[in-house]
């Protein structure tokens, strides 16, 4: 499981449903949840979480270009590529921290992914989750 530490800096609700926005070493990423600032107190303003999605939501991308529908793009520096017959991982170093991504091998041999290499990292909205910082 990727685990990213940020801090809130957007929440934007109704009755059953939010978009939160945590900010991350200048970027933004945001979390789609069932959950709201009356149902979840550690949902404030200016609050420490830890930003938690699976490796196996981690799409890469080289040079992408255009705009997209998904609200989380990073950029990071491949670190290393573990490849098996069918699946790859490639451990991304994003602004200090570890970010990981399980893709296919044939994703990994088509897109020519490297150690060194520049890649974008796309994580949807609501394969975002967020922990409270002090509840691990």
């Amino acid at each position: 499981m990727n685990q990213l530490h940020g801090r809130i800096v957007g929440i934007e609700s109704n009755d059953h449903l939010s978009l939160v926005d945590i900010e991350i070493g200048g970027d933004t990423f945001t979390a789609m949840l069932l959950e709201t600032p009356q149902s979840a107190a550690y949902l404030a303003l200016g609050n420490e979480v830890r930003v938690l999605f699976k490796e196996t939501e981690v799409s890469l991308a080289k040079n992408l270009s255009g705009q997209i529908s998904l609200r989380n793009r990073v950029f990071g520096t491949v670190t290393s590529i573990r490849s098996g017959d069918i699946l790859s991982e490639v451990v991304l170093d994003y602004r200090g921290q570890q970010l990981t991504s399980i893709i296919t091998t044939r994703s990994v041999q088509r897109l020519d992914i490297k150690a060194g290499d520049q890649i974008e990292a796309l994580i949807k909205a609501n394969e975002v989750s967020l922990m409270e910082v002090g509840s691990e």
